[in-house]
């Protein structure tokens, strides 16, 4: 009986093989990395926005509190943002002129909004809530970073799942004292873990339910 195949067929067969796996193997490598890449989840990246707004002047050149501007973060899901009325009970004594403030004062004489473009931006299927993290002690800088010294304002944090699973699993590291959360500047001092157990005991905070799914999706 004539051979169809010759004797190194085996050997090609074989390379062809291991090349295949090597190259999905390699897919899914290229794949995990963009996912978790700034340039995907936009981290560090400064977003354009309708006024140059200068977190760090604001807040560390002129001492401005969060809950300045976003007064609602203490009760509501949603930080909330500020009307133009709010910029303008300083603007319309100082740089009333400025050309980048122009949009402010449109905003006002035209009674319409300014379209802020979001920068923390979670999926639509993601319930997050700002007041219920205030309330036991998450400060902002946890979330967002030196935001007091951002000239123009860029995600911190990748927000993806696993980087909230992270402190849902394990809260302590992160929960300040009620006084602390506004504050910027704020460190974890040496005893943080202490600290944060005993303020989850007296809060009934319970890691062991906190990844449970409907806790963020609903």
């Amino acid at each position: 009986m004539a051979q169809i195949f010759r004797p190194s067929a085996d050997t090609w067969l074989r390379l062809f093989l291991l090349l295949a796996v090597l190259g999905v193997f390699a897919v899914f490598l290229v794949i995990g990395g963009l996912v978790n890449s700034d340039w995907f989840t936009t981290t560090g990246i400064f977003m354009e926005q309708p006024v140059p707004f200068s977190h760090e002047h604001h807040v560390s050149g002129l001492g401005l509190d969060c809950r300045y501007c976003h007064t609602s973060v203490e009760t509501a899901a949603s930080a909330g943002l500020p009307p133009t009325d709010t910029c303008m009970t300083c603007h319309s004594q100082i740089w009333t002129g400025a050309p980048m403030l122009a949009p402010v004062r449109q905003s006002l004489a035209n009674g319409t909004a300014i379209r802020w473009n979001r920068v923390n931006d979670l999926p639509d299927f993601v319930y997050f809530n700002h007041s219920v993290h205030v309330a036991r002690g998450v400060g902002c800088s946890t979330c967002h970073g030196p935001v007091h010294r951002m000239p123009l304002t860029y995600q911190a944090r990748s927000l993806q799942m696993s980087w909230c699973l992270e402190c849902h699993r394990d809260p302590a590291p992160n929960l300040r004292d009620r006084s602390e959360v506004f504050d910027m500047d704020w460190q974890p001092p040496p005893d943080q873990r202490k600290r944060g157990e005993e303020r989850m005991a007296a809060l009934g905070i319970h890691p062991e339910r906190l990844d449970d799914c409907y806790v963020c999706h609903r």
